[in-house]
């Protein structure tokens, strides 16, 4: 059993940390990390979204993961949520395409339109 103060202390970190994710200010970029996620290779695509923004030095954008973005057909999948702008949800990411999506959409404005679903 905790005791208050440990109960208390987890409260509050955890308050912390919804109101961080709750900062409408950053730019999310949201990696799909569920089983199928995982297996079409999210993992290095996390980790070249991470390499990226840094190597851009974008100040205010999160990289994060996430559970099931809900189209395992599209796996890897991004989010990329700019405030103020529409959702664009990048499919079958390679840790390749991460820097053209990092130089183009988050550095110039310009959506990837390639890697976006496509009609078929």
């Amino acid at each position: 059993m905790k005791t208050i103060q440990e109960i208390n202390a987890i409260r509050d970190r955890v308050k912390k940390e919804i109101a961080n994710r709750n900062n409408t200010k950053a730019t999310r970029i949201v990696v799909g990390f569920a089983t199928c996620g995982i297996a079409a290779g999210a993992t290095p695509v996390f980790d070249a979204f991470v390499t990226e923004v840094k190597k851009h030095n974008l100040k205010n954008v999160e990289v994060i993961k996430s559970g099931c973005l809900g189209m395992c057909k599209y796996e890897p999948m991004v989010e990329i949520l700019v405030p103020g702008e529409n959702e664009v949800t990048y499919v079958h990411l390679t840790p390749d395409k991460v820097a053209k999506i990092v130089e183009q959409h988050l550095v110039n404005g310009k959506v990837c339109s390639e890697f976006l679903i496509q009609e078929a």
